[in-house]
């Protein structure tokens, strides 16, 4: 479950050309169930550093495809993904299926590693009467942060990718995110961080608030927080979707694209420039 698969589609070229501001964006997209709406935003919008979540390879509901590296080919990105779960019902002993998270980037991207959180649900592991088909939906794995360098011409933004557990309580998530802060304490306070994703709780208030600004990470929205789900019959949408900076950088033009229907959550995106 270590495992990272990497790829590269975007040219080498852009690299030597500096950029006066970088938009970066970040997407729960459902496993790719919609992959063709999730491709056609991506390439309207031109987004040089994504972060994606739910993201499947060789998994049935998704026609065994490997979404990352079609997304990645389709727009000449590089691209990385890690394994956040075997899924038991999606593939086969010989085909095993995963369900991750992918980050892309125009620019190389380099040192990618997992953070696989220390404290997990146990609501996923697989159970002896609980039988390896549909509709349950038992995995190997848990929660984890990818994370990866991406060179941006002569300058480096270290990205971290979450997804957060969606069972449980706001503590148990709340220590996950904690794991990551505690992690990205290790870089100088001079190198730009992007940290974000599903976060699948409320971070504008509360200790969990209190802790990511005392970890020196500020909200990329400020203190706007739209919803980043949907409405539902059951409940209004939510906003548990966040991107989150450090260091020299400063973001502009925050956005949430409520108007895309590819996946369950919506695409959060903003652009940074560097200070």
């Amino acid at each position: 479950m270590q495992e990272i698969e990497t790829g590269n589609f975007a040219s080498p070229l852009l690299g030597l050309f500096p950029p006066g501001s970088v938009r970066v964006l970040s997407w729960n997209i459902n496993r790719g169930l919609k992959l063709q709406g999730v491709m056609e935003f991506l390439s309207r919008v031109r987004a040089d550093i994504i972060l994606l979540q739910e993201v499947d390879v060789n998994a049935r509901r998704s026609q065994h495809l490997n979404i990352a590296r079609e997304i990645s080919k389709k727009l000449r990105l590089n691209y990385v993904f890690g394994r956040e779960f075997q899924e038991l019902t999606q593939g086969t002993r010989a085909s095993p299926a995963f369900h991750g998270q992918a980050t892309l980037s125009r620019w190389p991207l380099s040192g990618p590693r997992i953070i696989r959180f220390q404290q997990q649900s146990n609501f996923w592991r697989p159970r002896w009467f609980i039988p390896e088909i549909n509709p349950f939906q038992e995995r190997l794995g848990g929660r984890m942060a990818l994370v990866s360098a991406a060179s941006v011409a002569g300058k480096t933004i270290i990205t971290y990718n979450l997804h957060l557990e969606s069972k449980g309580d706001d503590r148990l998530r709340g220590s996950q995110l904690q794991e990551t802060m505690q992690d990205a304490g290790q870089y100088s306070a001079n190198t730009p961080i992007l940290l974000a994703g599903d976060f699948n709780l409320d971070a504008s208030g509360g200790d969990i608030a209190a802790a990511i600004s005392q970890a020196q990470f500020q909200d990329a929205f400020g203190n706007q927080h739209p919803a980043t789900t949907p409405d539902t019959l059951l409940e209004p949408g939510r906003a548990i979707d966040w991107i989150f900076l450090r260091g020299p950088v400063r973001p502009d033009q925050p956005q949430v694209c409520r108007s895309v229907s590819a996946s369950d959550h919506y695409p959060l995106s903003t652009t940074l420039h560097f200070v």
